[in-house]
């Protein structure tokens, strides 16, 4: 008689992008002392390209641009080309009438000037196109959109329609497992993982918070922990130098 074959058990390995555990919930009021903390800290610096253009009405369109500009690009050029791209047009209208070789021109340098050029005329375009000129209020909506991901998509949602929200870039994913919020290896993990863990009412302060905090003091490589507001809330996970 043939033998059964022994099923096997389900494996233990995490998907890619996901964490095999997640992080050891911190305590709320340990959170909450996080957060109030940098928001008393980061008045004293300037804020992010994308959260100045939201101080500044919260116009989700001007956001969404300047956004997309903002990839691979810094603060410190993203400001700028933003601001002489919204002087030759600051609606979808207006930009979709604009030649990519215009719209390049007045982003330079940003990174992929070119590129970016193209894209931000073709999200005009299906702007006017496939939802009457607005710019939807949806994850599911403006990940549609040509060249927008996750951490865009939540920008606007956030920043535009006020909308809970967590935008996860390269300075949030890196603190949040510095700090213990997230034990996770890709933003996207760690979108998920804030999610599950952070109260609501915090969501949508983080991203500026975070990246904030990381431009000004927890730096990638060897973070000021000699100056850090938060420094006895902080486990330094993966830290292995710091100043």
């Amino acid at each position: 008689m043939p033998s059964r074959a022994v099923p096997r058990p389900p494996s233990r390995r995490a998907r890619p992008g996901v964490p095999a555990r997640p992080a050891p919930a911190r305590p709320r009021r340990e959170v909450d002392a996080i957060v109030a903390t940098l928001k008393r800290t980061v008045r004293a610096w300037a804020p992010t390209a994308v959260g100045a253009i939201a101080q500044d009405g919260g116009d989700p369109f001007r956001i969404l641009i300047s956004c997309l500009i903002s990839l691979r690009t810094t603060d410190a050029v993203t400001g700028p080309a933003a601001g002489r791209l919204f002087r030759l047009a600051r609606t979808p209208q207006a930009m979709a009438r604009l030649s990519p070789r215009a719209i390049a021109g007045a982003i330079y340098p940003a990174a992929f000037y070119r590129t970016k050029g193209r894209t931000l005329r073709e999200v005009c375009r299906t702007l006017l196109r496939d939802f009457g000129g607005r710019v939807p209020d949806s994850l599911e909506e403006l990940l549609r959109l040509k060249g927008v991901g996750r951490k865009t998509a939540n920008l606007v949602v956030t920043l535009g329609y006020r909308r809970p929200g967590i935008c996860v870039d390269t300075h949030v994913h890196r603190i949040a497992n510095r700090l213990g919020l997230a034990r996770t290896k890709t933003p996207e993990a760690t979108e998920f993982a804030l999610r599950a863990s952070l109260p609501r009412r915090h969501w949508i302060p983080l991203n500026d918070l975070l990246v904030t905090f990381g431009q000004n003091l927890c730096r990638p490589l060897s973070p000021f922990c000699s100056r850090c507001p938060i420094a006895r809330l902080c486990p330094r996970v993966g830290v292995h130098r710091h100043r």
